[in-house]
């Protein structure tokens, strides 16, 4: 094998360690897909109907939404944190819109825009924030925003309006869904497209703790209810707050993890996962020196060429003297 070859083979080699980490590492998880929850530290939930959404499932996204409202007049601002699990093995678009939202701080600062007591709570409008003091009105463009990225409409058999669903609002067009949600603040299956002749609507979720917060929400004073009780009001159709509730912000905070698989890699900050990545890339990038280093050594200098020594007859032999 001639010098050239050799050289070729160590940058080879050097090349295939200095890439390793890359394709190693890629593009990082964030931190709450390896954080377990346990299901069991729920303890305010909506009613149990007897579907598959009744159930937490291992890997499923959750988030959680911090919230501010006003429950009724002359009463104190009450702060809250509600919990959603999102089914991503039935709803894998819905999902993935939700969580790519979230991830972009779409939804930090807005507020609840509609809100319909034994119905449903309404938000996801960028659109939908105080300018300096909340004004019930304003502004004008408040429930008809979005992203201008619109996802179809997503059925299927095991997700259904359930007291605490979580579902995609929309446009009279069916697949219009855009970044806009809403909370069926009781069983809500008159939206369910078996029920309808529109193609109904999608839910992906379920709220799985704070579902106290949700009724509380559905039940402040409106502007086309304005007493805030909890009686049904039939004119209530699409109730802005008087006092704004408002969505501080939202994050998603890991995954179900009812058999504890993940138990203990919940602490794991993404920092610290991103300093053990650069850790594991320096040693690796040392590890490629030192073998291209050695191979270089024992292959730098050049092969000694051996000459074998002819016999020379009698007469060739005198005639070189």
């Amino acid at each position: 094998m001639g010098k050239a070859s050799k050289q070729r083979i160590v940058l080879s080699i050097l090349l295939v360690f200095l890439l390793l980490p890359f394709s190693v590492t890629g593009e990082e998880e964030p931190a709450w897909k390896n954080n377990g929850i346990d299901p069991s530290t729920w303890s305010d939930g909506p009613v149990v109907e007897d579907t598959p959404m009744q159930y937490s499932y291992f890997g499923d996204p959750i988030f959680a939404i911090n919230v501010t409202y006003t429950p009724g007049h002359f009463q104190s601002e009450v702060s809250g944190t509600i919990i959603i699990e999102l089914f991503p093995q039935w709803a894998p678009i819905t999902v993935e819109n939700m969580i790519e939202h979230i991830e972009d701080d779409l939804y930090d600062g807005i507020f609840f825009h509609r809100v319909i007591n034994d119905f449903v709570t309404q938000s996801g409008d960028p659109e939908c924030r105080a300018n300096g003091v909340y004004v019930p009105g304003l502004p004008v463009q408040c429930g008809s925003g979005g992203t201008g990225e619109t996802i179809p409409l997503e059925h299927d058999e095991n997700l259904s309006h359930v007291d605490g669903a979580i579902g995609m609002a929309r446009g009279t067009e069916e697949d219009s869904a855009d970044s806009q949600w809403y909370i069926a603040e009781t069983e809500a299956h008159g939206l369910d497209p078996e029920n309808r002749d529109d193609g109904g609507y999608a839910t992906f979720g379920i709220v799985r703790d704070g579902m106290s917060h949700v009724r509380a929400i559905a039940e402040v004073p409106t502007s086309d209810d304005p007493t805030g009780t909890n009686l049904d009001n039939p004119f209530s159709t699409a109730g802005r707050p008087v006092y704004e509730a408002k969505i501080i912000s939202i994050e998603m905070i890991g995954v179900a993890d009812p058999d504890g698989e993940l138990s203990g890699k919940g602490s794991v900050e993404e920092s610290g996962s991103g300093a053990g990545a650069m850790i594991i890339a320096i040693l690796l990038v040392a590890v490629a020196a030192g073998i291209a280093y050695f191979v270089y050594q024992n292959n730098s200098q050049e092969e000694v060429k051996i000459y074998e020594a002819e016999l020379l007859d009698e007469n060739d032999a005198s005639s070189t003297t």
